[in-house]
């Protein structure tokens, strides 16, 4: 466990260092947000309909922004080298990575989506749902990441390629979110896609870091 702990400590401290920390994500997220309205005009009605897939989209790119640093720094140190010879599970320190990272971008974003959901004209009974929905859903977006990052780590400027790969896994992601905004907002009930959106992270919390450390491990053989 101390070892989980600093592995922990030790990327929030480099994601402060390198400017890649809570206010990076927020800010892009807000941004994105913001000028959302002066692409599609000033009709709220229409805002209000495609705001819980903006949300979700603005929220898996905000994610995407620092996954390209996630194992990157560790394989050119050589660092990836010696966390496979660790007696940790390798499964175990990626988890912590992936932990890590989503402290820095899904949890910020879960807890001021509500008041970034106001510019975009979301239905205030849908505020709570949108906050919940992305607390349990960001992080299936930050492993699907991890194992994107797992497979382009060997790769120099791998980043497109990274991107080319989580996208897609991320769409049933992006659709049970949107589906509870939607649906909170309509006033209908949201068990059932947020349980699909449990069921998703959950899945990739027992996958992801075994398949990403298999992903490490195929590299250099």
């Amino acid at each position: 466990m101390s070892a989980i702990l600093a592995v922990i400590r030790r990327e929030l401290t480099l994601a402060r260092r390198i400017g890649a920390g809570v206010e990076l994500g927020i800010v892009f997220f807000l941004i994105l947000i913001s000028v959302v309205p002066f692409a599609i005009g000033a009709d709220q009605k229409l805002i209000g309909r495609i705001a819980p897939a903006l949300l979700w989209l603005a929220a898996l790119l905000a994610t995407l922004l620092g996954l390209d640093r996630l194992l990157q720094a560790d394989e050119e140190d050589g660092i990836v080298d010696h966390l496979q010879l660790a007696e940790t599970p390798l499964m175990l320190v990626l988890a912590a990575k992936a932990l890590a990272h989503w402290l820095v971008t899904g949890l910020p974003l879960s807890l001021v989506a509500p008041l970034l959901g106001l510019m975009l004209a979301i239905e205030p009974q849908a505020m709570l749902p949108l906050s919940i929905s992305l607390l349990i859903g960001t992080p299936a977006l930050t492993l699907i990441g991890l194992i994107g990052a797992s497979l382009t780590v060997s790769l120099k400027r791998g980043g497109l390629l990274l991107s080319v790969l989580v996208l897609p896994l991320s769409i049933p992601t992006l659709i049970f979110g949107a589906t509870v905004v939607k649906e909170a907002a309509a006033g209908r009930a949201y068990s059932t896609p947020l349980m699909l959106l449990a069921g998703v992270s959950l899945i990739m919390l027992v996958v992801a870091p075994l398949a990403a450390a298999g992903a490490l491990r195929f590299a250099r053989n």
